[in-house]
């Protein structure tokens, strides 16, 4: 299973969309910061499977501020990171996912990439896909229980 990891568009809903189509994902999850921004993708994409939660600029957002998911035999918690002061550290964000049984935790809201393997935990942030300069995303490939993780910059097409 490819999962693209979406975070910070900040209004750019095209470059969201450009990486669906270069990724051809089985599953999208937005970590926050452009909510409204999905729509353009659920447009044009009816029938992508798309995970999101609310990022500190999303205000009005009734979702959760985190979700906990399974995909493959693998639990992915994600949550946008500003609740886990994630500008300072990561101790904070891996302590809460190693707490739910994460094996993965996906985060935001540094607008930077952050690739990682911290005691069996992978973190990965897939910077901002919304940034105007250097556009970046994350996959994650779960396969029989394991996965993988990458960053990647969207360069002009």
């Amino acid at each position: 299973m490819k999962i693209l990891v979406l975070s910070d568009s900040h209004g750019n809903s095209d470059n969201m969309i450009a990486a669906v189509e270069r990724t051809s994902p089985d599953l999208l999850i937005f970590l926050g910061d452009g909510l409204r921004d999905l729509q353009a993708v659920e447009d044009r994409f009816p029938n992508l499977r798309i995970e999101s939660v609310p990022g500190n600029c999303d205000l009005f957002s009734r979702d959760a501020p985190e979700r906990l998911l399974s995909e493959g035999g693998v639990t992915v918690l994600a949550c946008h990171g500003h609740a886990y002061g994630v500008k300072s550290g990561y101790s904070g964000i891996a302590a809460a996912a190693r707490e739910r049984g994460a094996d993965v935790v996906l985060f935001g809201h540094t607008h930077r990439v952050c690739c990682e393997m911290h005691n069996g935990l992978t973190m990965l942030n897939p910077g901002s896909i919304g940034d105007y300069r250097f556009p970046s995303y994350g996959v994650l490939t779960v396969e029989n229980g394991a996965c993988s993780a990458d960053t990647l910059l969207l360069s002009n097409l």
